[in-house]
């Protein structure tokens, strides 16, 4: 039984084209500013968000990390969604790196509640309080099931963070999935943050990588701390040059994993047992609750492997299916299938 792997975007692999140029890369020693495919890389990235400079990195982790470093000293402050990526699944990093304490506000629909945001900002003639100094959003939004933020709210979040002197930094792992489900281009939403993370190694399909983006001097600092952190790279362009075809070329086709999201989400929502917001898919994540039957998050996914399927635990009773270049419309049609024949010889057990 082929098996359908709907557990992340990161299991794309580089297209044949994307392997082509990687063998054909120039390259040089990046550390040293040297690496020529590195830099048209870094230029393109930040022309693409409307910053003026950029930085390549090896993770979405490590550039999140990087902003964070870069913005704030030990003992400051950062408000956070409480479903972020960077409060739920960075390994408390800022503490660990930076000494820097993360503020989870109430979010709702993937977007940080504004009243929430204002009341978490501290007081800043308060000396035992510690300073804010970053407001960090998430587009599109992991935990919420690859919720968009509108530009318009983008807009809003950034005004008061300004208002109050703050700097804003968007982890947009999955920029391009928002931009692609909104129609907002990327320089729209570059426009309303100081900073912002977008990984290359998800649906945009590159085999490693992501870009930090920003003013010159915030990527220097960046730079500062990404060798600090052993981050450096030298012939680096054999990885950054995948990097180019994807912005040049894997933006628009991440429609089709949204369709097949969207048809995903409707018919999984037509089984027994099973319960999925179908009106809330505007990407590429899909999050099925399993309402009858017994099963916890863990079972369920156990009984997908056991039919060809294989698909994450996200939290108590929910099981998380991403799409990607590797799932073809014609697999969600065989996905429904056997879970609703899984499902039939599960209850007859």
């Amino acid at each position: 039984m082929r098996t359908i792997d709907f557990r992340s975007d990161t299991l794309t692999k580089p297209t044949d084209e994307m392997r082509r140029l990687m063998y054909e890369a120039e390259v040089g020693d990046d550390v040293y500013g040297e690496d020529p495919t590195v830099r048209r890389l870094e230029e393109l990235a930040a022309e693409t968000v409307g910053h003026e400079a950029a930085l390549f990195v090896t993770s979405g982790t490590q550039g999140n990390q990087l902003a964070l470093l870069s913005y704030c000293r030990s003992g400051e402050e950062v408000i956070v969604g409480e479903d972020s990526h960077i409060y739920l699944y960075e390994g408390a990093a800022p503490a660990a790196l930076g000494g820097i304490q993360l503020r989870p506000v109430a979010e709702t629909e993937g977007c940080m509640d504004l009243a929430a945001a204002v009341r978490a900002i501290r007081d800043e003639t308060d000396i035992h309080q510690p300073r804010t100094r970053v407001l960090c959003v998430e587009n599109t939004h992991n935990k919420a099931g690859g919720r968009v933020i509108p530009v318009e709210k983008m807009e809003q979040l950034y005004m008061l963070a300004k208002k109050r002197g703050l700097s804003v930094h968007m982890d947009g792992a999955r920029l391009f999935n928002a931009v692609v489900a909104s129609g907002a281009s990327a320089k729209q939403y570059g426009q309303y943050v100081d900073s912002v993370q977008f990984c290359l190694s998800k649906g945009l399909s590159a085999p490693v990588g992501s870009v930090l983006t920003g003013t010159k001097e915030f990527i220097a600092e960046a730079r500062r701390w990404r060798k600090r952190l052993g981050g450096g790279m030298r012939q680096a362009g054999v990885i950054a040059a995948p990097g180019i075809y994807a912005l040049e070329n894997m933006v628009e086709r991440l429609e089709e994993d949204h369709a097949n999201a969207r048809e995903l989400a409707v018919r999984l929502n037509e089984l027994p047992g099973l319960k999925v917001q179908a009106e809330s898919v505007e990407t590429n994540i899909v999050m099925c609750e399993i309402i009858e039957g017994g099963h916890s998050a863990e079972s369920f996914r156990d009984l997908l492997l056991e039919n060809g399927i294989k698909a994450s635990p996200f939290g108590e009773g929910v099981v998380r299916f991403v799409t990607n270049r590797h799932v073809a419309a014609e697999d969600i049609e065989e996905t429904v299938q056997r879970i609703k024949k899984a499902l039939h010889r599960a209850v007859l057990r």
